[in-house]
């Protein structure tokens, strides 16, 4: 589950409080505020301003900024409060820093009891009047896709988003071919349950909005988490493993694939990817619920559950969200071991016709056991195993080593560290910046290198945190050659989960929550961040991930990427800009005539048609048309994927315990590699 965004997970939350609170009452608050939440609010405003990264101020500049977030986080799609509303609520635009530092909580509940108000009267009114409405679906209609690109609106033209969004519902319908009948009992069921779910929330779900949206404002990973939230996500993280392997995160009201965790059910399965939307949920296919502007922390409750049993998916695939999709998943269990380092000796002759061999790594996460570590005996460590593979290779006289970390999120830094040292001689590995602006090297004190023969590094865009430190360093020492997306995910941020509790001289009171903050930032030893740019590949191979908007740079309140002063560090000959650049050209005249690499550049494409959409069609015979156009081209582009990513059966090749699997992308990653090698032989061959 992706906990990056609280307030967004809580996004159609309201409180179920009688009545408006008036500015009356706000002054009535004025003297000396008491109960669990006041004290709450002061606590994470002061220790917001301590320890975050960047030490802020919670001042006015602020306030305007957090009081946009929390209407934005409430209401996505600006389908709930009419601009009266808005104006009414502004007149406290510049009053939300004053109410936290002084713990009082009545703007909140002011909001919510409106937002209550309007959600109840929203809904009755699609009940009531649209559901059963009568509908043109040849006239020439849009509607609008995201509320980012809406302004707030009166109450008449709410009500006209309100009749598009519906239609455009029953549309769905229509081109799914459900029973119009079934499809107006589902969405009756889904507007009650969204009424009824707005009454659902109590003070403390109040408060967790309130200040994470505030949080937030400072970097998209802070948030506040209320105790049941932080009860939940201890859960969470002990379970992580369970269930259908996929990490979820809230964007305007939908619950989108963030990340594909490899070894899991959804992995294993093939057909969920990064950014489809998941609309509907059931535990057999009959029962499958909206979940549309469903918290995201309800929706996981009932994604969740058993290993061994089924859930069921109504999906939106992010290529093409034109059709409905249901994915059947059997909930499990990831074996470790699919997260463990796994390396395989290739002979290249026989996969691409060139003779070489090529030491190929895997490495999905670094992984440590902490506890064991503790115990001074052997443990389980990511560095260990890596030197174990890099020792058989060693043996075997493999030409060049491929290291292979696309997907790895990341683990721990100690292990970044010392991977990094067995391919580099003793050095500084990464720079760290403290909240009190200290600038810190951490260094492999190492001497030499466990392998130090040609080297390849291959990530994607969910190659994050610990895993870019070490593409950084293999780029800044110019060890080895990156390849792969144009760049990494961009996360160079470190986040501390901290209870929220008063503090005396002589002890800790009982946790009120906690806040998960961002307090260190990474930076690779050339001085660049990995924050938000990534690590840029050497040589990038044409990916749909790159054109996803999946990555750091593409969150609200990101932290801007920035440098410091380069650390002393010894730049290898292994790599020149002549030699990437025309192992560059050689990949790029590959790509351009191969089948595969073709289909995929012609699904870029088709993707990129609709990406950038800030409408959609509610007219029938061009929704339908633009349906059967893109179900031709899949099907076609179909086929070019399997070759590409699976073994050419259409079983998913993570299925297979072939650490390279033979496909279009790893067999040009292999012609890039004994490029390399032609490169560097022909140089040995001029020195003599």
């Amino acid at each position: 589950m992706n906990w990056n965004s609280a307030a967004r997970r809580l996004s159609i939350a309201t409180v179920a409080a009688a009545g408006l609170l008036g500015t009356t009452l706000f002054a009535q608050q004025a003297g000396q505020p008491k109960g669990t939440e006041n004290e709450t609010s002061k606590l994470v405003a002061g220790m917001v301003q301590r320890y975050h990264l960047n030490q802020p101020r919670i001042n006015d500049q602020l306030s305007e900024q957090f009081f946009d977030e929390f209407l934005a986080d409430l209401d996505p799609g600006k389908m709930y409060f009419t601009d009266e509303d808005v104006s009414e609520f502004a007149k406290y635009r510049t009053n939300l820093d004053d109410y936290i530092l002084r713990g009082m909580t009545n703007f909140p509940k002011y909001v919510f009891a409106r937002y209550k108000q309007r959600t109840e009267e929203w809904s009755s009114f699609v009940r009531e009047k649209l559901i059963d409405g009568e509908y043109d679906f040849t006239a020439e209609e849009t509607m609008v896709i995201n509320g980012d690109d809406r302004d707030w609106g009166s109450a008449d033209e709410v009500r006209e988003r309100w009749r598009k969004r519906i239609k455009y519902e029953l549309l769905q319908g229509r081109l799914d071919e459900e029973d119009v009948g079934e499809t107006k009992e589902r969405l009756e069921k889904k507007y009650r349950s969204i009424a009824r779910n707005v009454g659902q929330f109590d003070d403390t779900d109040v408060m967790e909005m309130f200040l994470s949206a505030m949080t937030q404002v400072f970097d998209p990973h802070s948030t506040y988490m209320s105790p049941d939230t932080l009860n939940d996500f201890q859960i969470s993280m002990r379970l992580s493993l369970d269930g259908i392997g996929a990490s979820l995160r809230s964007d305007d009201g939908y619950t989108v694939v963030a990340d594909v965790l490899k070894g899991g059910a959804a992995d294993a399965d093939g057909r969920l990817k990064v950014g489809d939307k998941i609309v509907g949920v059931g535990q057999t296919e009959a029962t499958i619920e909206d979940i549309v502007d469903m918290r995201l922390s309800d929706v996981v409750k009932q994604i969740r559950g058993e290993r061994g049993t089924k859930v069921y998916l109504r999906v939106r695939p992010a290529a093409d969200e034109a059709k409905t999709v249901v994915y059947e998943l059997t909930r499990q269990k990831v074996e470790l071991e699919a997260q463990e380092v796994k390396g395989e000796v290739l002979q290249t002759e026989d996969r691409i016709g060139r003779p070489a061999k090529i030491g190929v790594i895997s490495i999905p996460s670094f992984y440590r056991d902490f506890e064991g570590a503790q115990g001074g005996g052997e443990f389980k460590s990511a560095v260990a195993d890596v030197r174990k593979v890099l020792s058989d290779f060693r043996q075997q006289n493999v030409d060049a080593v491929i290291v292979d970390i696309r997907f790895n999120g990341g683990g721990a830094l100690a292990e970044a560290i010392e991977v990094s040292g067995l391919f580099i001689d003793q050095g500084p590995v990464v720079q760290v910046r403290e909240p009190n602006g200290n600038r810190r090297i951490l260094s492999d004190d190492e001497p030499s290198a466990e392998w130090q023969g040609p080297l390849v590094v291959v990530t994607n865009r969910a190659s994050a945190s610990a895993s870019e430190i070490f593409a950084g360093v293999i780029k800044d020492y110019r060890r080895g050659i990156v390849v792969g997306d144009k760049t990494t995910h961009g996360k160079g941020t470190v986040q501390n989960v901290m209870p929220v509790a008063k503090r005396s001289l002589f002890n800790m009171g009982p946790p009120q929550g906690a806040l998960k903050l961002t307090i260190q930032q990474f930076y690779r030893v050339n001085g660049d961040s990995t924050q938000n740019r990534g690590v840029e590949s050497d040589i990038a191979l044409p990916s749909m991930l790159d054109h996803i908007d999946s990555g750091e740079a593409f969150l609200d309140h990101a932290l801007p990427f920035d440098q410091l002063p380069a650390a002393t560090y010894a730049v290898t000959r292994y790599i020149s800009p002549q030699i990437i650049s025309l192992l560059s050209d050689l990949s790029k005249e590959r790509t351009a005539e191969d089948e595969d690499f073709q289909k995929v550049t012609q699904q870029i494409e088709r993707y990129l048609k609709i990406k950038d959409r800030k409408e959609v069609s509610l007219n029938e015979a061009e929704r339908r048309a633009e349906r059967e156009a893109n179900d031709a081209a899949e099907e076609a582009e179909t086929e070019a994927m399997d070759e590409l990513l699976t073994d050419g059966t259409g079983e998913a090749t993570e299925e297979k315990d072939e650490v390279f699997p033979e496909n279009a992308y790893n067999d040009e990653l292999l012609q890039i590699t004994v490029d390399y090698l032609d490169q560097l032989r022909a140089a040995q061959t001029a020195q003599r």
